[in-house]
């Protein structure tokens, strides 16, 4: 019974991570970041509500959670591909904000309240001399967790035989 309250413990905790990464050191994310870890929420919604639901409904909870983390991992894979120049980013706000001629004041201050301050192409590394982005570092994670979730989930039988 406790598998599904540890998979959503796990799927929690790399947007946690993420967002205390932001407070110390300082990271800050781009818009590819924020949006690796919305699947996340909904993995941990998911297997919250494996571990609340009859058995017959588990296994099938258990493999939305992870394909749900899955999903953040082809985001990640999306965004090691744009970090590294293979393909640009498909979000416009990926983009760094540029002034050019004729650009007011007002249209700067515009742009500054709901666009990330970093461009996606920009790699974050955590730790110092490990060449491995956090963006590479999920994309870790997440095969990780999803290859260990659907693996739990198809043993699983939610206790009936």
């Amino acid at each position: 019974m406790a598998l599904p309250f540890l998979i959503s413990a796990l799927s929690a905790a790399a947007p946690l991570l993420a967002m205390g990464f932001e407070r110390w050191p300082g990271l800050a994310p781009c818009a590819l970041c924020l949006w690796q870890r919305w699947p996340y929420w909904v993995a941990a919604a998911l297997a919250l509500a494996a571990g609340l639901l009859p058995g017959g409904w588990r296994r099938w909870l258990l493999r939305g959670a992870a394909l749900s983390v899955l999903a953040s991992g082809g985001i990640a894979l999306l965004h090691v591909g744009v970090e590294q120049g293979w393909w640009p980013s498909p979000l416009p706000a990926c983009l760094a904000p540029g002034v050019g001629t004729g650009t007011s004041v007002d249209d700067l201050l515009r742009d500054l309240a709901p666009r990330p301050t970093k461009p996606c192409d920009e790699p974050a590394y955590l730790i110092p001399g490990l060449p491995l982005s956090v963006a590479t570092m999920n994309l870790i994670y997440a095969l990780l967790l999803a290859g260990w979730t659907f693996r739990r989930a198809g043993r699983d039988t939610g206790g009936m035989r």
